[in-house]
């Protein structure tokens, strides 16, 4: 990472974005037939791809400001950018920009990887999503707010924040008695069998250390490192895995009937003393009636709008209702709505609106790591007391140990707002100013800034202004099936499509979305028609509906590309022959011709969500145009399954041949039922 400027290098950057956003652009060639047409550096990309994949955030910090799922490398994405350079001592991938003069399009941009990779470049973008958070991301990232601001906005709003939140997080040290702040507080999970109610835990080890292991009392709670004696008894403790009650024999059950957060009971503070460091400690009376205090000051908050916070059925929301959670305002501790309740009213006073942007961002973001959603993973050496987040498995989990983080603790601690801060703010506007790209060489990759670019921009409100000038971006929560644009008016339409029926990002988003609602309510449209959106918002979906809705999507990418120069080009994988079909239909349909598909690498092996799955681990870079000029594509003579990389090619080829031909949607249908379920 680069080290923070000297004054005097924030004056020459400041300067020098002024006089970037104010000259025209430099002269560019006329656009020729892209090199992406018949050349794309697959072994470069894989090689970047394969090390990004593991550690995304740090890639590219600049898009990390609020959670999205399913984002792809922005090495790729750069990769396929720089191959529409027509200057070409410009498309190397270290070169600066390159794209000035060119609009790019992306229609479904999600967490923005198109719009921030193509503004680095210098071209002026725009993005499309029905969901409004897209839009407010991209609006926060793309924006150019000097950080001294940003960190003076930060400091005093969570100046004022602590000194309301943090009385709620005191204790005192075991070995002095002196005050302390609760890092993060550990429940046991309340469940029944027939003749008893007992606690479930992951496990009764607390924290393993190189010289001493931490344990809980199953019988007594009692938190020791070493022998014990139990001098009380309590509710049992239970580890997980368990599953029948020893005395009766029945299954333990959960309690269904009681709201979610008052099934959980606090066990352990995990705190921090000036003189001790962090320690462990069971609640003692004074933390129990500082806790139970909360809840009944607290507990009822609803915003004058427990309506709007309701669980609506979706593919991954189910899950909420059928662990008998109706409302999201039920998954947080009373501290945490008080959190929530002192940050919204402080930035609705705000008068900044990139500030209440942003921070109204940062904590929406927050909440993946402060909800009682939340479990612990720091039980182990490597694992310093770390909170295991909402969507660590991209889903809704329930966790037996959960933790209920603080999150005004003053250091960056796992999940904190001030490391949130740290690393989504601060870390990505630096590195917004001096981008920074790994070079691999002899198996090491090393850290190579590309001078001159900047992954910032000047947001305009109308298609006319980004005929001029460069680094600027246009922003539409709209349907793109109708979009308001000119015919011919785009250079290049670059962009991930949502990935047909397995991942429901759009549902598992109404966990943020119910809060920014009530954050932002008038920055974008909170009603939005969710039945548009080809993400999976219902339970039930019917299985054209993403073809049709993609095909919609497709019809005005091509009526508004350029016909001479213009390319859609986007990724997509899928091992289903269903999703494939959709696919091509919605391709032929628009009259969109394959000239090309590459093969990169896209996902982490050992991500959370795919490992030890027969995942695929790559992705189809597809590339098309209009239909003019487009040579016939041979059908392949099987599609191989048995490898990821050889199985993407091959769906690439039977792409273009079926586009190529004059196949009817029926035999569409069928030919890829052949190919793929015959293996």
């Amino acid at each position: 990472m680069v080290d923070e400027c000297a004054p005097e290098t924030h004056k020459r950057i400041s300067e020098q974005l002024v006089l970037d956003f104010v000259s025209s652009h430099a002269q560019q060639p006329a656009p020729t037939l892209p090199r992406l047409d018949h050349s794309f550096p697959e072994d470069f990309a894989n090689q970047l791809a394969a090390a990004e994949a593991y550690n995304k955030h740090l890639y590219r910090p600049n898009t990390y400001l609020h959670k999205w799922w399913a984002r792809r490398c922005g090495t790729t994405f750069r990769l396929i950018l720089k191959q529409l350079v027509a200057d070409e001592a410009l498309q190397d991938f270290y070169s600066p920009g390159g794209l000035e003069g060119r609009i790019v399009l992306d229609p479904m941009m999600g967490g923005g990887t198109t719009l921030h990779e193509a503004i680095r470049l210098g071209a002026n973008v725009i993005g499309v999503d029905i969901d409004p958070i897209p839009v407010l991301q991209a609006r926060a990232t793309l924006t150019h707010t000097p950080l001294p601001k940003l960190k003076s906005a930060f400091e005093q709003f969570f100046g004022i924040l602590r000194r309301h939140v943090a009385p709620w997080f005191e204790t005192q040290c075991p070995e002095c008695e002196s005050p302390a702040e609760i890092k993060f507080t550990l429940y046991g999970l309340n469940r029944r069998c027939s003749c008893d109610e007992v606690l479930f835990v992951d496990s009764y080890v607390l924290r393993e250390e190189q010289e001493r292991i931490v344990h809980i009392c199953p019988t007594c709670h009692c938190v020791h490192t070493g022998e014990h004696t139990c001098h009380a008894r309590a509710t049992p403790l239970v580890e997980k895995g368990t599953r029948r009650c020893p005395t009766c024999g029945e299954d333990y059950t959960d309690l269904t009937d009681v709201r979610f957060v008052d099934r959980y009971i606090p066990l352990v503070i995990v705190g921090e003393c000036a003189r001790h460091g962090q320690f462990f400690k069971s609640l003692d009376d004074v933390d129990r009636e500082l806790w139970q205090e909360a809840r009944e000051q607290f507990g009822t908050l609803d915003f004058n709008r427990r309506g709007t916070f309701a669980v609506r059925p979706g593919p991954k929301s189910k899950d909420l209702l059928r662990n008998g959670i109706s409302n999201y305002l039920d998954v947080f501790s009373a501290r945490q709505l008080y959190y929530l309740e002192t940050a919204i009213r402080l930035i609705q006073a705000m008068e900044d609106r990139t500030e209440r942007l942003i921070l109204s961002l940062l904590v929406s973001t927050s909440l993946e790591f402060n909800s009682m959603l939340c479990g612990y993973k720091g039980s182990g050496k490597r694992r310093p007391g770390a909170i295991r987040h909402t969507f660590s498995h991209h889903a809704y989990s329930f966790p037996y140990t959960a933790a209920e983080n603080n999150p005004v603790f003053p250091r960056k601690s796992s999940g904190t707002l001030r490391k949130l801060f740290a690393d989504r703010v601060v870390r990505a506007k630096k590195w917004s100013l001096s981008p920074v790209e790994r070079k691999p060489s002899g198996g090491q990759l090393s850290k190579v800034v590309i001078k001159g670019e900047r992954d910032a921009g000047m947001e305009v409100h109308t298609a006319h202004e980004l005929r001029e000038g460069d680094h600027k971006f246009l922003l539409y929560q709209a349907d793109s099936r109708r979009l308001p644009l000119e015919t011919d008016s785009v250079d290049y339409v670059v962009t991930d499509p949502p990935y047909y029926d397995s991942v429901q990002y759009s549902d598992l988003a109404a966990f943020f979305r119910v809060w920014l609602r009530v954050l932002l309510p008038g920055d974008v449209d909170w009603d939005y028609e969710t039945s548009s959106s080809a993400v999976a918002e219902q339970a039930q979906s019917s299985p054209s509906k993403y073809g049709d809705i993609l095909g919609g999507i497709f019809s005005e990418c091509h009526r508004v590309l350029n016909k001479k120069h213009g390319r859609l080009v986007f990724t997509f994988h899928h091992w289903a022959p269903h999703a494939w079909t959709e696919l091509t239909i919605a391709l032929q349909r628009t009259g969109f011709r394959l000239v090309n598909r590459y093969v990169v690498q896209s996902e982490n092996p050992i991500s959370v969500h795919i490992r030890d799955l027969r995942a695929i681990r790559h992705d189809c870079v597809l590339v098309l145009s209009t239909g003019d000029g487009t040579e016939a594509w041979e059908p392949p003579a099987r599609i191989h399954t048995d490898d990821s990389y050889t199985f993407c090619r091959d769906c690439g080829t039977t792409l273009g041949w079926l586009l190529s031909g004059s196949f009817s949607e029926d035999e569409i249908r069928q030919k890829w039922i052949e190919l793929l379920e015959s293996e």
